[in-house]
């Protein structure tokens, strides 16, 4: 009798892979969804502003690659996300945004958060690391400083957007020119 081999089928965007449901390698299904082993996935991102197009990208594999302070990932007319990549002992900077509520996801390292209603009253201040997300609402000032000794990776959604399509900055001197 002849053996049939099952292969996975690469779509165009090189992070997916179909695998049809009778091949199940490395992970476990859940609900009609499945995630190609970690080692599977693309080795590497081009990190770019794909906005105003469908996209899916694997977001953590795409933060832990990113090397700017900021680059924006994808900018639509309600919607923003940007990867950030903070140096040790760096930090995003004060800031507020009066309209834009704002999710950070933190993917690798540690620090601190810190927000409040005014510049001089952040009351409010957290121990943050791999995995935690922050929700500011608009109008909280807020700062995350980058307490470890390696790079912050993190990725941030504004709704709307806050930044211009196509924004990078390769560093927190390029973000305050």
């Amino acid at each position: 009798m002849k053996k049939v081999y099952y292969t996975p089928y690469v779509y165009a965007n090189p992070h997916y892979i179909y695998w049809p449901m009778s091949y199940q390698p490395h992970y476990a299904v859940q609900e009609h969804t499945m995630m190609p082993h970690k080692s599977l996935r693309s080795p590497q991102i081009n990190i770019k502003d794909y906005g105003g197009n469908p996209f899916v990208v694997n977001i953590e594999d795409a933060a832990e690659q990113n090397q700017t302070f900021r680059t924006a990932l994808w900018t639509g007319r309600h919607l923003q996300v940007t990867l950030m990549s903070l140096l040790p002992g760096e930090d995003i900077g004060l800031e507020v945004h009066h309209d834009v509520d704002q999710f950070l996801r933190l993917e690798e390292g540690h620090g601190i958060v810190q927000m409040g209603k005014s510049k001089s009253n952040l009351d409010f201040r957290r121990n943050v690391s791999e995995d935690d997300a922050i929700m500011v609402p608009a109008g909280t000032w807020h700062n995350i400083t980058n307490t470890g000794n390696k790079r912050l990776k993190l990725y941030s959604i504004y709704a709307p957007p806050e930044h211009p399509f196509g924004t990078v900055h390769r560093t927190k001197a390029d973000d305050m020119n």
